[in-house]
């Protein structure tokens, strides 16, 4: 067995950004939406709905996302104890929302500079249907109700800075598609801002509830913010506004770190067989052809550490002959 010690120059890191479907249909598009009636019907369908691509009963089924309603105050759900107002599960959804984005329980949500609001949607990525990101610039989401229709999108062809938060990357949430606004203006309305935030990096989109009930004011969409006995069931509203708009688009995007090693065979290098058969008894060459012509074939390359421990084995495609007139070059690639 022969060893060569790597020079720096041997070893090169890289790294790759690849993208990838999201759902688990394969497709960029999802049209399809299903929910469970039993999940609606029970304590966990106050709090967020699952969303299937089929039939939450049928064995394929698999949870896209989840979508939640959030209010500040409390409003559009049951309080849990009819004595305290305002603690309810939209109170809890929108304190666990507020926590992880803002990282701060007193700050309230802000779409685009316009007075925070007190109502949110919640659409959560499952955290199976992407692998370390979503990728900015796909998110493109139909909404309708009746004959009104909105397509969202992140406004990440926008801009020329990324805001940071607790939760990673952030991005306004506009009418448009694939990362611009429609008309060449900002996509946010005057009245209520942006109609939400992106989160990237956690698969979490935030809607501001005031912008989204606005533009679907003159259908049968209407937000409810009762309080007390009242459960509007919100997470309903979202749901259909989606299933109605057949369309979600959004890729993942991960990165991919290699190590390229490059193994340099010089000719004068690698060119007697190690195999103990070629060797007779007395410590000879077998064939006559080894001692003016040596030829090896070259099979395996091991990569040790310094304590000549094997780390890993790389196999040719086919063997290479190798002999005094021959150099070659051989690149590993190791990815994490």
């Amino acid at each position: 067995m022969s060893f060569k010690q790597f020079d720096t120059e041997d070893i090169v890191v890289s790294a790759d950004a690849i993208s990838s479907t999201v759902w688990s249909t394969g497709n960029y598009e999802l049209t399809t939406f299903f929910t469970s009636s039993t999940q609606d019907s029970s304590t966990s369908g106050d709090y967020y709905l699952n969303v299937f691509q089929t039939g939450s009963t049928l064995t394929n089924a698999a949870v896209q996302f989840s979508v939640a309603y959030g209010n500040k105050d409390g409003f559009g759900a049951t309080d849990f104890n009819s004595n305290v107002t305002g603690k309810s599960p939209s109170s809890a959804v929108y304190g666990q929302y507020r926590s992880l984005v803002l990282g701060d329980e007193d700050l309230d949500f802000n779409f685009q500079g316009v007075a925070s609001s007190k109502g949110i949607f919640a659409i959560s990525l499952d955290r199976a249907r992407y692998k370390e990101k979503l990728l900015p610039g796909t998110f493109n989401l139909a909404l309708k109700s009746g004959s009104t229709t909105r397509n969202l999108t992140d406004n990440s062809g926008m801009i020329s800075t990324v805001t940071f938060t607790d939760a990673g990357r952030v991005y306004e949430i506009i009418s448009g598609s694939n990362g611009v606004s429609h008309d060449g203006g900002t996509g946010i309305t005057a009245t209520n801002g942006s109609y939400g935030k992106l989160f990237p990096d956690i698969g979490l989109a935030i809607l501001n509830a005031s912008a989204i009930n606005a533009d679907f004011t003159n259908t049968l969409f209407g937000i409810n913010t009762g309080s007390g006995a009242t459960n509007g069931d919100n997470n309903m509203l979202l749901y259909n506004l989606i299933n109605n708009g057949q369309s979600f688009k959004v890729n993942a995007e991960e990165t991919v770190s290699s190590n390229y090693v490059f193994v340099r065979v010089r000719n004068s290098e690698f060119n007697y067989s190690n195999n103990p058969s070629n060797i007779s008894g007395s410590g000879e060459l077998r064939h006559n052809s080894m001692v003016n012509n040596p030829q090896a074939y070259i099979t395996t390359v091991g990569l040790y550490n310094d304590a000549n421990d094997l780390l890993g084995v790389a196999k040719l495609s086919k063997p290479l002959l190798k002999d005094f007139t021959k150099e070659a070059l051989i690149r590993i690639k190791l990815d994490y």
